[in-house]
């Protein structure tokens, strides 16, 4: 199990570290091999306490202990007479080195146990025998042990070596510390005690982003050279090249509060340089170009630092000792702005004052970030904001706005801890935040900021350019992608001028190079937890272990929101979000984003993986790849690696999964494996294998795809199952034009061009369009995204009358679905879950004039219960959520106070997109499923 916390929570970071390592013990009769004259046995209580002896005797293997009557005297050997004494140290409350008497053939061994184990041996050795206290015993003339430690993880770009450098100087230890591919290794040696102290507190006081995945630590022969103190030093040592580089480099880091004091600070060096970093903060994955972590192999290489950066550099008491990014006004990177011809307008602080003045005139600013380019406008500017959607050719989809906290605090509701660690964090996502209804000040949010949507996704600065850039307008401010819809992000200078040119008034540039592509990330926070949409900036390249046996592997991932991955060394990284390969810029995206992941890790992968889809553009590139790297290729359904993804993500956490698992998978459309398209799955794992135990009733799809942006094409879909061809049209008919209407009437009848579905979002933009909550859509979702936001405006409605709610209060007047075998004589078929009575009553209630509200918030209900109804009838008491469906935080609510109320336990993404951001992760779990 990885030792690590979240990047999410900057505040209880090491206490969490703390927290999950102080679990991991091993039982006490898990004593060294025989022979082995230098064993260990790791003894933790809850506490964490550490016991560590010198023990000068060869230790024969200690046996699992037995019952004291069954037990010879002398059957442990020395190891009998060992135990008795750490459990009377540690019942007494004893910490730290525990000198024992010193036998011949010395050997140094450090000896841990968990406590319950212990208190076994205790009563299975029969004794409470204490500890003599002697005097401390060295294990060598010289009194000098030497350690050599490995740790692998999330240990370089973080301070970790710089950290290394001060914990052994304070101790006053020597030995030398050093990056390598995938690890830090050091030796330390001096004092046993110190020595000890110093491995105690690396596995403990780490840098707050220090994730270790593993931590190997051994006695070594002590070296003669540095025989006097001296002699001695501790020095961090160049870095080795040396094996497979492994997913070491953290995620970009939002800038740290030191550094924003010195950026504020007109008396210090950086004042108002916009690209001042530490080892804590700044650039990491966006910059850096290969392994180890090193200056050379980031793009700032071309950046000679100037006398004060390389005093800071090389100091091991100053804050940027080792930060490979680190830069000053002296250094570069620096600033300049031009307008959209390329023409240079003013440099430095000037260019940054000069647009800041533009964005409050009204003007569009494409800015170079951290990780691309991002589009900026003055977010209560509505002609602005108007401006900004016609050249951006986004006319409904929301924009994620740029805020301080006293901004935020004064627009949205910001009242949950979670919801403040997360914009806190250092990962600084977009969080999704409920706009305040009243009292905000003026002037307020432009509406087309986030048309007819009671959240805005709200972001605090992650780097001092956009702080200070925030700081000079003086107001939120608009920060999206720099792109056209549906097209990647751009980084480079000239790219950005080529593409962007019709969009932005005047460009902020820099001439740091961006090496890889790092957008923003979204997260949303409500009572089922922290739901990651969009995984990207802070969050990639994290690797996520992975349970089973996989080969090397690369996962493709699916076409939409697309992030592929690569497993390696039983990890899986996630690429940053990719986007819709929907274009042949946003396909050359994916593509340089497959060939980093191969070329960063040096990865030849023994296998692909990719959807079942035939036309997906990641089916048919991992065609291309296949022959290109003479490499298999394995196809998974879409909704199975929803399923596991979920698990994957699950099982890297500490308690375990009890099988048999519900996964219940719901999402607009995935190829299946009976030729329709699927969305409505209901999969059961039993440990081994997944089978798809239940779906949704299929129905027709008029025009196929183009149902994702008509809702009203879905909804006459769904009448035709219920009525008939001449009853659905004659229900809908005021959603077409009469051509349309006889055209799609004539597909329905003939079967043509209809395909069959079971998708449940499809069902979510057929209800929204009978409730007329959109015919046509700007982009998918749009409609599911509207009858979510009325059902939730009844429950607060209703909430603040009442003052509490019950969902089953809400929902006499729509009927359940029925869930039904399939209707052959196989028993193994999968159940029917029919929705049609559902829809059949909301109807009816609508007829009877109920208000569309409380109609779309009896959907929810009914569609919650439908999730825990089919997990009791398959015997299941673990329900998995996946698939775009679960981004809905009230669906996810209901979910989990139905689970909650059956006593059934619930599994949901956090860290990884239940959509199809997370597919590549499943994607690599089936394959470990065999």
């Amino acid at each position: 199990m990885a030792t690590c916390g979240s990047f999410l929570d900057t505040e209880n970071q090491t206490l969490e570290n703390r927290r999950l390592y102080g679990s991991l013990g091993t039982p006490c009769y898990a004593i060294p091999r025989p022979g082995n004259t230098r064993g260990r046995l790791n003894v933790y209580n809850a506490q964490a306490y550490e016991l560590r002896c010198t023990l000068f005797s060869r230790l024969p293997t200690v046996q699992p202990p037995r019952r004291s009557a069954d037990r010879s005297p002398d059957s442990c050997s020395a190891g009998g007479r060992l135990l008795p004494r750490i459990v009377a140290a540690i019942n007494s409350g004893f910490r730290g080195p525990l000198p024992l008497a010193r036998p011949r053939n010395a050997t140094h061994v450090m000896v841990r146990a968990s406590f319950n184990s212990l208190q076994m041996a205790k009563r299975s050795l029969g004794t409470t025998e204490e500890l003599d206290s002697m005097p401390d015993r060295s294990p060598s003339p010289s009194r000098r042990i030497r350690l050599r430690i490995s740790v692998t993880g999330t240990v370089q770009g973080i301070g970790f070596r710089p950290f290394v450098y001060r914990l052994a100087t304070e101790l006053r230890l020597w030995g030398w510390v050093r990056n390598e591919s995938d690890r830090v290794v050091m030796e330390v040696e001096g004092e046993p005690q110190a020595a000890w102290e110093f491995e105690r507190r690396l596995r403990h006081d780490f840098p707050a982003w220090t994730c270790y995945e593993g931590f190997d630590s051994e006695l070594v022969p002590v070296d003669s050279r540095a025989a006097t103190s001296s002699e001695a030093a501790f020095e961090v040592r160049e870095s080795v090249a040396s094996g497979s580089p492994g997913p070491t480099i953290p995620p970009d880091l939002a800038v740290c509060a030191e550094c924003l004091a010195e950026v504020a600070d007109p008396s210090d060096r950086r004042y108002r340089y916009p690209f001042t970093n530490c080892t804590q903060c700044g650039p990491r994955w966006s910059i850096v170009e290969g392994v180890p972590y090193d200056r050379p192999l980031t793009a700032m290489k071309g950046f000679a630092m100037c006398p004060a950066c390389r005093e800071e550099y090389e100091n091991p008491g100053d804050r940027r000792f080792h930060a490979q990014p680190i830069a000053c006004p002296n250094c570069g990177p620096r600033l300049w702005l031009c307008s959209a011809g390329g023409g240079a307008i003013a440099s430095g602080d000037h260019a940054l004052r000069d647009a800041a003045g533009r964005v409050l005139a009204g003007q569009i600013l494409a800015m170079k970030g951290l990780g691309g380019f991002q589009l900026v406008c003055d977010a209560t500017n509505e002609a602005a904001l108007g401006e900004l959607r016609r050249r951006k050719r986004r006319p409904d989809k929301p924009f994620a706005l740029l805020m301080d906290e006293a901004m935020a605090s004064a627009h949205c509701e910001v009242d949950s801890n979670e919801v403040q660690r997360l914009l806190r964090s250092a990962a600084a996502p977009i969080v999704l935040l409920r706009r305040r209804g009243e009292g905000c000040p003026h002037p307020p949010i432009a509406p087309s900021v986030a048309p007819e949507n009671p959240y805005l996704g709200v972001m605090y600065p992650a780097t001092p350019l956009h702080h200070l850039l925030l700081q000079a307008v003086g107001r939120p401010l608009v920060c999206t992608s720099g792109n056209l819809s549906e097209e990647p992000m751009a980084i480079e200078n000239e790219e950005a001028l080529s593409r962007l040119g019709g969009i932005a008034d005047s460009f902020l540039l820099h001439d740091r190079p961006i090496v890889r592509a790092v957008d923003d990330s979204v997260v949303l926070a409500d009572a089922v937890g922290t739901c990651t949409i969009r995984r990207a900036r802070g969050f990639a390249p994290r690797p996520i272990r992975i349970r089973g046996g996989v080969p090397t592997l690369l996962a493709l991932g699916g076409h939409l929101k697309n992030a592929p991955a690569l497993a390696i060394n039983g990890r899986v990284v996630l690429a940053s979000h990719v986007g819709d390969l929907d274009t042949p810029a946003a396909l050359r995206a994916f593509r340089r984003s497959v060939e980093d992941l191969l070329r960063f890790f040096q990865a030849a992968p023994e296998l692909l993986v990719c959807d079942l889809h035939p036309d997906y553009a990641s089916t048919r590139f991992g065609e291309e790849l296949s022959g290109r790297l003479r490499a298999p290729l394995v196809r998974v359904q879409h909704h199975e690696a929803h399923f596991a993804a979920c698990l994957a993500e699950n099982e890297a956490g500490e308690t375990p999964i009890e099988s048999p698992v519900l996964g219940v998978v719901w999402d607009g459309t995935g190829y299946g494996t009976d030729g329709t398209a699927w969305g409505g799955e209901f999969f059961v794992f039993d440990g081994r294998r997944v089978r798809r135990a239940a779906h949704s009733a299929t129905f027709a799809l008029p025009g196929g795809d183009a149902a994702a942006r008509q809702p009203r094409r879905s909804a006459l879909g769904c009448l035709h199952k219920l009525f008939g061809v001449e009853e659905a049209w004659r229900r809908l008919q005021y959603l077409f034009r009469p051509e349309e209407g006889r055209v799609l009437a004539r597909l329905l009848t003939v079967g043509q061009l209809c395909p069959r579905t079971s998708s449940i979002g499809r069902l979510f933009d057929a209800v929204a369009a009978i409730l007329g909550l959109g015919a046509i859509v700007s982009f998918e979702g749009q409609a599911a995204m509207r009858l979510q936001f009325v059902a939730e405006t009844y429950r607060h409605a209703y909430h603040g009358q009442r003052g509490d709610f019950e969902p089953s209060d809400h929902v006499a007047a729509v009927a359940a679905c029925n869930i039904t075998p399939a209707g052959d004589k196989d028993e193994s078929a999968p159940l029917i879950v029919d929705w049609r009575p559902l829809v059949a009553s909301l109807l009816r209630a609508l007829g009877d004039q109920q208000p569309k509200e409380a109609l779309a918030f009896a959907f929810h209900v009914r569609l919650a219960e439908t999730t825990v109804e089919v997990a009791q009838r398959l015997g299941c008491r673990t329900i998995a959520l996946s698939g775009g469906c679960f981004q809905n935080s009230l669906l996810r609510e209901l979910v989990k106070t139905a689970a909650e109320e059956r006593g059934l336990r619930l599994l949901v993404h956090r860290e990884v997109p239940p959509g199809d951001g997370g597919l590549a992760l499943g994607q690599v779990r089936m394959i470990g499923m065999g």
